[in-house]
């Protein structure tokens, strides 16, 4: 019987270790970096270009315009899928870098 009071007791006391913690409150008072006067003005040029970018109906593609066609599109996603897969893989794309000799070329950065 004393065996599993204890076992009981116990797993009580190691459940009860596993509740979150109460919530951090940041004491510093939030400072903004524009006036009024550049927050009225941005809110205005909103509402004259009709484009809310905040609202559930925003989409940033209704007035989009491609330059290129769908045929140097395609043609540039079939150039760079063996890299991207290379790169998303699970080694991260070490192998594929240490057989090309380090950074993509289209990714090198340089200075000079």
């Amino acid at each position: 019987m004393n065996r599993k009071i204890a076992l009981a007791l116990a797993t009580f006391v190691a459940a009860g270790s596993a509740f979150a913690d109460d919530i951090t409150i940041d004491p510093t008072p939030f400072q903004s970096t524009a006036t009024r006067a550049q927050v009225q003005a941005e809110l205005a040029a909103y509402k004259k270009a009709g484009v809310n970018p905040w609202s559930t109906t925003y989409s940033p593609l209704r007035s989009f315009v491609s330059t290129k066609s769908r045929a140097e599109v395609v043609g540039e996603y079939i150039q760079a899928r063996d890299r991207v897969a290379a790169m998303t893989r699970e080694d991260s794309g070490s192998a594929y870098l240490a057989r090309h000799g380090g950074q993509p070329a289209a990714t090198r950065i340089a200075a000079r």
